[in-house]
């Protein structure tokens, strides 16, 4: 995951750019580094959840869009027209106001509400074709007009029409306070894409607050902003206007141009011309002079890559919590098979595994002779020892060492059974996961199904390990080595034995045979060997089981990949694109 300092590092290198000049249509290098932070906004999802995240979620969204709708056709096309989005609540007279600005009904008016339910674009006929293409708002389809009132879908209607100048195109949205969710989508998605953002809204409805959050997100991401306050009221109309130049300052947009409509009679979904006289004559203004409409897309455009400085790094912050998240996940997977393996650890040492089969295999060797003959006093100096070798393993032996494996095997994977059972306990209780386990909970849930082989291997290399050990390095007191000789494998079971916790006070057992292991042992190889034997011995099998649970761990890794979780990467990416574009512009 990226250290503090480098997110400080690469955070203050994009704070110590200077601001930006206007960007130039047409310029490579900042095309380049607007498609690379593009790429680099698409190339993850935010798959955990966590406080925040929806809007992360939707802010990725956003960015990207303004980036595919706004700021790349922008950039690219220095001779499109001044792009003029209205957008308000519900009502407030945006088809209205396209109408009386077109001089016909392109756009439906009416007392149904919403009424618009596809975007309407009216532009003059010389733009027709690109307005058609999908170099603009990319993400919808086209359909050429007039159309009816009402279309389905996320269709933009374009509309051409000579009663407007070369140089403008009027875009009437949804309702962005709609009851259908997909209406604000829209809204907000045309909002990104326009040059100059018209709130419209009622002198009875501007308090609301979604038109507030409207503008403020209008203001956070860069828009050049105006405003038609409509429905005015006679008499108390001043108030009201003032009231809304108040609120306007107060929450940052004080610089918008602002108009107002009066209360009055609309006739063929037309407004009297008078009440539009100062709008028309700004938006024509502004389409006709070549100056004042490159300086209202520049500073548009400005104001956009602006927003990035601070929108990305936001994102880029969220992304982190994600890489975090997954780190958290990560560790409630060691945590739970640590657990595991401390359980198993002790349940080794404290003789609860010699219970049952096994114990009753040890007290058939112990108590019937055959740990007795396992060990002989030598006939003279010229014993063979390869008779000794040669000399068949007992039934007994055989039936104890058969029991000590099958009890270890069970051992360790009840061991494994719990430590996956933590693990989906743990991610349950963890509201990040959520959706992460869908449909798997059943399989992973359990041990996978190869690890009983894979623990009766383990199991078996141990015990092999054990008698090695007794081979190269159970070297006997001299005192004992002169009178007595072993057999290896019976030796090693009773190394394990005791390793295993036999005679501990968890462990019931016949009188006078509970500290044989111990006794014998000592007498044969003295405390110290012992001590070392025993060390190794208990290390490697704490070694065989550790390596065991790994490899059930690793599945819950591999759903954490196949999630598609963010990696530390991600965010540095994402700091370093923001850097370059600065660089760029």
């Amino acid at each position: 995951m990226t250290s503090p300092a480098d997110q400080s590092a690469v955070s203050d290198a994009v704070a110590s750019v200077p601001p930006a000049p206007p960007a130039r249509a047409g310029q490579a290098g900042l095309d380049r580094a607007l498609i690379d932070l593009r790429e680099q906004i698409d190339s993850f999802r935010f798959v955990l959840d966590e406080p925040g995240v929806e809007e992360a979620r939707a802010a990725q969204l956003e960015l990207r869009n303004q980036l595919d709708d706004y700021v790349l056709p922008r950039v690219r096309g220095s001779g499109a027209p001044l792009l003029v989005v209205l957008g308000g609540s519900t009502g407030a007279g945006k088809s209205t106001l396209v109408n009386t600005f077109v001089g016909s009904r392109v756009s439906a008016t009416g007392v149904l509400r919403p009424t618009t339910s596809s975007p309407i674009l009216v532009c003059h006929p010389d733009h027709f074709d690109y307005f058609l293409s999908t170099d603009v708002i990319p993400g919808m389809g086209r359909v050429p007009g007039p159309a009816p009132d009402a279309i389905a879908g996320d269709q933009l209607v374009i509309i051409a029409s000579d009663a407007l100048p070369q140089g403008l195109a009027l875009l009437d949205s949804p309702d962005f306070d709609s009851v259908f969710e997909d209406h604000y989508e829209f809204a907000t998605k045309l909002m990104d894409a326009a040059d100059l953002w018209l709130c419209v809204t009622t002198a009875a409805r501007y308090a609301d607050a979604q038109v507030w959050e409207m503008l403020q997100r209008a203001r956070e991401h860069g828009a050049t902003i105006g405003t038609v306050l409509s429905r005015v009221p006679d008499g108390a109309g001043s108030e009201v206007v003032d009231h809304f130049a108040e609120m306007l300052a107060a929450h940052g947009v004080g610089e918008a141009r602002r108009f107002s409509i009066p209360e009055t009679r609309i006739e063929g979904s037309r407004l009297p011309e008078k009440c539009v006289e100062g709008i028309r004559e700004w938006l024509l203004g502004m389409s006709e002079d070549r100056d004042r409409r490159s300086g209202v897309i520049d500073a548009t455009l400005t104001g956009v890559l602006d927003s990035l400085r601070t929108r990305v790094p936001q994102l880029a912050k969220q992304v982190e919590m994600q890489v975090e998240l997954r780190i958290s996940l990560s560790q409630d997977v060691e945590a739970a098979y640590a657990t595991a393996l401390a359980e198993l650890d002790e349940a080794t040492r404290n003789g609860s595994l010699l219970r049952g089969e096994v114990l009753a295999r040890w007290q058939d060797f112990a108590g019937t002779g055959d740990l007795v003959r396992a060990l002989h006093v030598r006939r003279g100096s010229h014993a063979s020892k390869g008779a000794n070798r040669r000399r068949r393993t007992p039934t007994r032996v055989r039936s104890l060492k058969g029991a000590l494996r099958s009890g270890l095997e069970s051992l360790i994977l009840a061991g494994a059974e719990h430590g996956a059972e933590s693990v989906i306990r743990r991610w349950r209780n963890n509201p990040a996961s959520k959706g992460i386990l869908d449909g798997q909970t059943a399989v992973l849930g359990h041990v996978s199904p190869e690890l009983s082989r894979r623990v009766t291997r383990a199991v078996s290399s141990w015990q092999d390990h054990v008698l090695q050990l007794i081979r190269t390095e159970g070297v006997t007191k001299r005192s004992v080595a002169k009178v007595v000789s072993f057999d290896e494998e019976a030796l090693s079971l009773v190394l394990m034995i005791g390793l295993l916790g036999y005679g501990t006070s968890d462990v019931a057992v016949e009188e006078g045979t509970s500290a044989v292991p111990q006794r014998l042992l000592k007498a044969l190889f003295g405390a110290e060997s012992l001590r070392g034997m025993g060390a190794k011995a208990r290390a490697d099998l704490r070694s065989r089981i550790g390596m065991l649970f790994d490899e059930e761990a690793i599945r819950f890794g591999q759903v954490l990949d196949a999630a598609g979780i963010p990696d530390e990467t991600t965010a540095v990416q994402l700091y370093q694109a923001t850097y370059n574009l600065e660089v760029a512009r």
